[in-house]
């Protein structure tokens, strides 16, 4: 999308007033909303997002949105989504606010605390999906309410969008709103999960903008012979056939390839960071291939560098006191944005070089285009991160994983992840045991985000 066009889409203002102070009924409002969330069990297995997109609904309605610009809508009767939108004074494409209800699987005797019970503990909140992504949808209804409840009117429409299965599952919302119900989401861009602030023993590093991800693919590497007793060994041994081939792909190294998200990360992060790390990313920025080398050592800014493909599951033989007939390997591999898939496939057979050991698709990717680093949309998240964090700059992201930016990235609609939501840089919860937020920096997130978005719309 050229630049002209893209300041054209946006709602921007030369005039900004600053957030209001967060008023005890407010940070109620918020809390109850986050609480109930959490409280609904909305995991693929035996949850239902349509039970909180309801009662989302419910809410809306019950400050004053009329039934007409709510919908909770979806393919089945446990994935609905919901669809709630303010309009604006003028026929300007909207911005959409897109967070998902559904959360990974959680059991009781895996955490300390009740996964499904909303907790506040030392400082935290804790339960499941506080971090991913049921947080940001709190903050997303509870700060739509407030630009209802002040007479806010925005220049282009407003829509928040509360989808079902980002994290697994068979009837993704994102992707099936964009095939069936495209005009109830279409907008001139969307603010996401998959940035977040970081910080190192409670100083604030940098303010991250996810602009990109990389590409999610799997595949089965498989040997078959024909087995035997186990006490006549032969040299044909599927397992330790497999074995050979795995470790030949664990010593292969992707090459490393930047792209404008990574790139800038690197330039950044080399001022914040300091010693060798600090001149090697500076290095890297510029094509340095021995800082490339040197900070692939370090596993996060190796993924961030290159194609990545590492052995996840193994499995093999029959019976105890019988030679193994077959033996299987998932391999997850995630790819960066401007590879091909099929290259990565092709690179697997080759490092392998045994035609004994079939290598097939688990699952195709679904690779997306990075949102353009804009000014349009990262100078007002920029001039907001100063206004509340002095200092702190923000930060282009590339994720290693995956969202639902994906589906909207594919579908035209430029995609950045951003909450202002601070957490320690080696605390990450997300999907794992005890997941929380900070309560302070959560109601920090509220504010960033209120004042954000108005700042896009006005």
């Amino acid at each position: 999308m050229k630049r002209g066009l893209l300041f054209s889409l946006l709602c921007t203002s030369a005039l900004y007033a600053a957030p209001p102070p967060l008023d005890d009924a407010t940070r109620q409002l918020t809390r109850d909303i986050y609480k109930q969330l959490i409280e609904i069990n909305t995991t693929d297995s035996v949850g239902n997002t349509t039970t909180a997109a309801e009662a989302m609904a419910a809410r809306l309605k019950a400050a004053g949105f009329p039934d007409a610009d709510i919908q909770v809508l979806g393919p089945n009767a446990r994935k609905g989504n919901l669809v709630a939108r303010l309009r604006g004074s003028t026929r300007e494409k909207a911005i959409l606010l897109l967070a998902h209800l559904d959360v990974v699987e959680a059991k009781r005797e895996d955490w300390s605390l009740d996964p499904f019970v909303f907790t506040e503990k030392d400082g935290y909140y804790y339960g499941r999906g506080t971090s991913d992504d049921k947080g940001m949808a709190a903050i997303f209804i509870a700060n739509l309410i407030r630009y209802k409840k002040e007479g806010f009117i925005p220049k282009c429409d407003l829509i928040v969008a509360l989808t079902a299965d980002e994290e697994g599952g068979d009837y993704n919302g994102v992707s099936w709103l964009l095939k069936e119900h495209r005009d109830l989401i279409d907008a001139a861009f969307a603010l996401n999960e998959g940035g977040g602030g970081r910080m190192k023993e409670g100083k604030r590093l940098y303010n991250g903008v996810g602009a990109s991800e990389k590409v999610y693919v799997s595949f089965g590497l498989e040997t078959h012979n024909k087995g035997g007793h186990s006490s006549v060994p032969r040299a044909d041994n599927a397992i330790y056939e497999l074995a050979e081939g795995l470790v030949k792909l664990e010593k292969y190294q992707f090459p490393v390839e930047l792209n404008e998200v990574t790139r800038t990360y690197f330039e950044r992060m080399s001022k914040i960071e300091d010693g060798s790390t600090a001149k090697d990313m500076a290095a890297v920025a510029k094509g340095d291939k021995a800082a490339a080398e040197r900070l692939s050592q370090t596993a996060v800014y190796n993924a961030l560098m290159r194609t990545t493909c590492v052995a996840t599951r193994l499995q093999g033989g029959h019976a105890d006191n019988a030679l193994p007939q077959s033996a299987r390997a998932t391999v997850n591999c995630r790819v960066l944005p401007a590879a091909s898939a099929d290259d990565v496939r092709s690179t697997i057979v080759k490092v392998l070089n045994d035609p004994g050991i079939d290598v097939a698709w688990i699952d195709r990717p679904k690779p997306s285009a990075p949102s353009p680093l804009d000014s349009a949309i990262i100078g007002p998240i920029e001039q907001v991160t100063n206004e509340f964090w002095p200092g702190v700059p923000v930060m282009p992201l590339m994720a290693t994983g995956a969202s639902d930016s994906l589906y909207l990235r594919n579908a035209g609609i430029p995609s950045y992840g951003v909450s202002g939501l601070f957490a320690e840089i080696n605390d990450s919860r997300a999907h794992g045991r005890d997941e929380r937020v900070g309560v302070a920096e959560f109601y920090e997130s509220l504010q960033f985000l209120y004042a954000l978005v108005k700042r896009l719309a006005s």
